[in-house]
């Protein structure tokens, strides 16, 4: 179960605690209504909201990080290194957007007996390839839960799982592809790689 951080259907919370894993994404402000199990939390580790998550007690305190498992990086240090000259160009604004606290990440999981992981740039490539033949157009990056629902398909460890993705309304931050992360994960739910349950449409706060 793959929970973003926007409204979801009343009742599926019960649904969301059933599942034999739950992935949820960096502060997960919509936990309660969406349910309390939490064996991921995925972050976003460069740029203002890693500093956001690191530098204050919300996050290592909320009540999803203390119940997790593991702590996901979603972007591979190495792939936003090389995206920082060019965005120097193009989004110059965005001056700090390849910042990275991926040790950080890595140190607070250490210390709190949980397992990190960076997911590779590889998968973020893939989601790039895949929103390419949609004509996604021009955009900064994915959206940390697309690159993460592409984790989890390719994900050895998921194989053969039935995956679900909720609290998603594909709505947010402009340097994302949002129309175009909406038709892909259609797009995978009529081929039946994932199920969409069902939420009502709110802001997904950039995932």
């Amino acid at each position: 179960m793959i929970v973003g951080n926007g409204q979801v259907a009343a009742g599926a919370a019960a649904t969301i605690d059933a599942a034999d894993f739950v992935v949820r994404f960096n502060l997960s402000r919509n936990t309660g209504q969406s349910g309390t199990r939490t064996d991921a939390v995925a972050v976003c580790n460069t740029g203002r909201p890693a500093n956001e998550m690191l530098d204050g007690p919300e996050w290592r305190e909320s009540a999803p990080v203390r119940a997790s498992r593991e702590i996901w990086s979603v972007r591979d240090p190495e792939k936003f290194a090389g995206l920082r000259p060019q965005l120097a160009i193009s989004h110059p604004e965005l001056d700090d957007f390849c910042d990275d606290r991926t040790e950080g990440f890595a140190r607070f999981a250490a210390e709190s007996g949980k397992l990190h992981r960076i997911i590779p740039a590889a998968v973020h490539e893939a989601a790039d390839t895949a929103l390419a033949a949609l004509g996604a157009g021009s955009y900064v990056v994915p959206s940390s839960g697309l690159v993460t629902l592409f984790h989890v398909l390719s994900a050895p460890e998921h194989s053969g799982s039935d995956i679900f993705l909720t609290g998603f309304s594909h709505e947010g931050w402009d340097g994302h592809p949002f129309a175009a992360e909406r038709r892909l994960v259609a797009g995978l739910a009529a081929e039946g790689r994932l199920h969409l349950l069902a939420s009502p449409s709110a802001p997904s706060q950039g995932t």
